[in-house]
């Protein structure tokens, strides 16, 4: 029963996600490929990678991801910023344009969490985030860059 409704809830958001990315995807000159799209959510996750880092989570060679970074790059949705430890490395940096892009996507998670603020109590919500906080931390490590750089963030 729990995998069926956690399936459920994760489907939606993907479902809501994959509607959100096509409709910004459009045939027009400088427009995100899915592939584009799908990129530059995987740099948003890795937080700053360089472009070996990159390629290596994609498991494709470094010419590729340079192939796709400069592409993102032409049109507006990255840029390259020398590392301050060594200036012959550079990070991925998202742009401003990147920020008003994913605005479109997550406000659905937005609407989400407005719509369980309003229907579950204080402790009921303490109890999720709970749940949620040990799945992310624990359950899953195989994200486990990801889930310390969230940490960081926090």
């Amino acid at each position: 029963m729990i995998e069926k409704s956690f399936n459920d809830v994760f489907d939606r958001f993907k479902f809501q996600f994959f509607r959100r990315i096509f409709d910004q995807v459009r045939e027009r000159d400088g427009s995100l490929t899915a592939m584009e799209a799908f990129s530059l959510e995987i740099i948003d996750l890795l937080h700053a990678p360089t472009i070996g880092q990159f390629a290596d989570f994609l498991n494709i060679s470094q010419s590729n991801a340079t192939y796709k970074v400069n592409s993102l790059m032409r049109k507006g949705y990255l840029v390259r910023q020398n590392s301050e430890t060594d200036r012959r490395e550079y990070h991925l940096i998202l742009s401003e344009k990147f920020y008003q892009y994913m605005s479109l996507l997550t406000s659905y998670e937005d609407t989400v969490m407005a719509r369980m603020k309003e229907r579950f109590s204080t402790e009921e919500l303490e109890a999720f985030e709970k749940i949620l906080r040990v799945m992310a931390d624990e359950l899953m490590p195989e994200c486990d860059a990801i889930s310390a750089d969230r940490a960081g963030q926090q």
